[in-house]
Parts: structure tokens; sequence; C-alpha cells
């Protein structure tokens, strides 16, 4: 059985409050992660909530990382789903823990698209022209 994607449920605990009420250091961050894990970034969108509060994405060729922060609660949500065996989801957890100063967090690793193909044939998780 294969798996055509990798999904990392993160939930991080003890953040810096004011790190994670700055949409630009949460973008910078996450744009920064995603290239130490040698991810292909297609776009990012990301906003701020008024009086607190950052959402934000970014969709990469192999899937996307997203994060909602609660800076009120020291909380941020964080999905990582990334497809195929190119990039390693889990430094861009790394990177994001250390960057939020986050004192614990909580993850959960997901096998998504699991599937049966023949023997030999291998699965193909993005285009070559991107």
């Amino acid at each position: 059985m294969q798996a055509l994607g990798r999904h990392i449920l993160v939930e991080m605990y003890e953040c810096n409050p004011s790190l994670l009420n700055d949409v630009q250091h949460i973008e910078k961050s996450m744009i920064e992660g995603t290239r130490k894990a040698n991810a292909t970034i297609i776009q990012s969108s990301f906003h701020k909530f008024s009086p607190h509060g950052v959402s934000g994405v970014i969709v990469i060729a192999e899937s996307h990382v997203a994060i909602h922060t609660w800076p009120e609660y020291n909380y941020a949500a964080v999905d990582i789903f990334t497809c195929g065996e190119t990039i390693d989801p889990w430094v861009i957890f790394d990177y994001l823990k250390e960057k939020f100063q986050c004192t614990w967090a909580s993850r959960l690793e997901l096998k998504r698209g699991q599937i049966e193909l023949p023997v030999g044939v291998e699965l193909k998780h993005k285009p070559e022209n991107i």
C-alpha cells in the first residue's frame, strides 16, 4: 500500500504571543520553513484579524502548509500536508516550532490517499513541469 501524501496535524502551545500576532513574521517563517524542506512554493496568502490572530496558507506543488493562530492563548494550529518523497514535512515542523518560540507541541502524522498499486508501478506525485 502506498500513500499519496503525509499530513501532519500540529498543536503548538505556549508560543510567544507577539510572534503569533505578527503576520509578516508568520508568513516569512512559513516561507523559509517550506524552502528549507525543499518544497516548491506556488503562492501564499495571509490575513491578520482584529484585534488578534493570523490565518495563512502556502500552496506548494507538493500540497500546502497552513496556520491559524490564537495569540491570546499562546496557541497555533498548523497543517503540513506534503505529497511525494522529495521533501520532509518534519523540517517545516521543527523550523516553525523554533520560530514561534513554542514550548511544547503535539503532532499527529496521517498517511493520506492510501492506494494499492500493482507491484513495480511507481506512484507519481506531481507534474514534472511546474
